[in-house]
C-alpha cells in the first residue's frame, strides 16, 4: 500500500483546514473566516485499501508579533522537514504579496515532492489568478500545481489520485479507524474556541485562550469546566456581553457540539479569567498547548 505523511502549508485563512477536512471526509479541524484559526499541528488520517495518507495541518505562517507567533511558525517549519510530500495552498483570490514571499524565503521544502494548491479558484479573476500562478511557477517550476474549491469539495479528490502516484511504498502507520492524533480534550477546548471566534468575530480573536479546569468523565452528564482566557478586563466583558448574554450563547452552541462529538449529554461551565499579555508569556505558552517542542 502507499503511504506517507504530508504537509499543508500555506499563509493565514487560505483554507487549509477546510482543505484537510475534505480530504478526509471528517471535521477534524476548527474552521473560521478569522486569520491564524489554527494554532496546533494538527494530524488528519486519510485511509482506503489502497492507502493510508496522514496529513499534517499546521498554523498559517506569518511574520509573527508575539512569541505564540513565533512558536506557530515554529510548528509549520518542523513540519516541512519531517514530512513525504508538501501541498502549499494558496489563496487565488489575493495577489501575490510579501506574505507569500515570506512563506518562500523562509521554507526549505525543494528537496521533497511539491504540490501548489490554488485554492479559491472560484473567487479570482481569470487574469490575475493566471498572474499569480506563474509566479508560483517561476519560483517552483518542478512543483505539480492544481486549482480547487475547497469549501466545496471541487476537484480535492484528485489531490488523492496525486499523491497516490507521489508516495513510497509503507505500512499504515495509524490503525484504520483513527483519523485524528489529537485526544478529546484538545477536541473539546478546540469547539469552544471555534465558538468563541465565530460569535465575538473581529472584537478580541487572537486574544483567546482556552484552558480546561477539569473534566469529569464519570458523571452522567459529562461535567466540563472550562476557561476563556483574555489579555484585558475590556475584553473580559466584551466575552461575558451584557447581562451575560454572550458567553451563554457560546456555551449553548459549544455544548451542542460537544454533545455530537462525544455522543453523550454534557454539562458545560464557562468563566472568564483576564491573563495579561499571555501570548508573549513562556510560561502561559506552555500552559494553554503552544509550545512548540523540538
Amino acid at each position: 500500500m502507499k503511504s506517507g505523511f504530508v504537509a499543508i502549508l500555506g499563509r493565514p485563512n487560505v483554507g487549509k483546514s477546510t482543505l484537510l477536512n475534505r480530504l478526509i471526509n471528517r471535521n477534524v479541524s476548527i474552521v473560521t473566516d478569522k486569520s491564524q484559526t489554527t494554532r496546533n499541528r494538527i494530524i488528519g488520517i486519510y485511509n482506503s485499501e489502497e492507502a493510508q495518507i496522514v496529513f499534517v495541518d499546521t498554523p498559517g505562517i506569518h511574520k509573527p508579533q508575539q512569541k505564540l507567533g513565533i512558536e506557530m511558525n515554529n510548528m509549520a517549519y518542523s513540519t516541512a522537514h519531517t514530512v513525504d510530500a508538501t501541498m502549499l495552498v494558496v489563496d487565488t483570490s489575493k495577489p501575490f504579496g510579501p506574505g507569500d514571499k515570506y512563506i518562500i524565503d523562509h521554507l526549505s521544502i525543494h528537496d521533497r515532492p511539491l504540490i501548489i494548491v490554488f485554492n479559491k479558484i472560484d473567487l479570482a479573476r481569470l487574469d490575475k489568478a493566471e498572474l499569480l500562478k506563474n509566479t508560483y511557477r517561476d519560483y517552483f517550476p518542478g512543483a505539480i500545481f492544481i486549482d480547487v474549491v475547497a469549501k466545496e469539495g471541487f476537484n480535492v479528490g484528485e489531490i488523492i489520485k496525486i499523491l497516490m502516484n507521489i508516495l513510497p511504498e509503507g505500512p499504515a502507520y495509524y490503525p484504520k479507524e483513527m483519523v485524528t492524533d489529537k485526544d478529546e480534550i484538545f477536541r473539546i477546548k478546540e469547539i469552544i474556541r471555534e465558538k468563541v471566534l465565530l460569535i465575538l468575530r473581529q472584537e478580541v480573536p487572537h486574544s483567546i485562550a482556552i484552558y480546561m479546569e477539569h473534566i469529569e468523565w464519570e458523571k452522567k452528564p459529562i461535567e466540563i469546566m472550562a476557561s476563556i482566557i483574555v489579555e484585558k478586563e475590556s475584553q473580559k466583558g466584551i466575552v461575558i456581553g451584557a447581562s451575560g448574554r454572550r458567553i451563554k450563547e457560546i456555551g449553548s452552541k459549544a455544548r451542542s457540539d460537544i454533545e455530537k462529538f462525544l455522543k453523550q449529554h454534557v454539562y458545560l461551565e464557562l468563566q472568564v479569567k483576564v491573563n495579561p499579555d499571555w501570548r508573549d508569556d513562556e510560561k502561559s505558552l506552555q500552559q494553554y498547548g503552544y509550545k512548540y517542542e523540538k
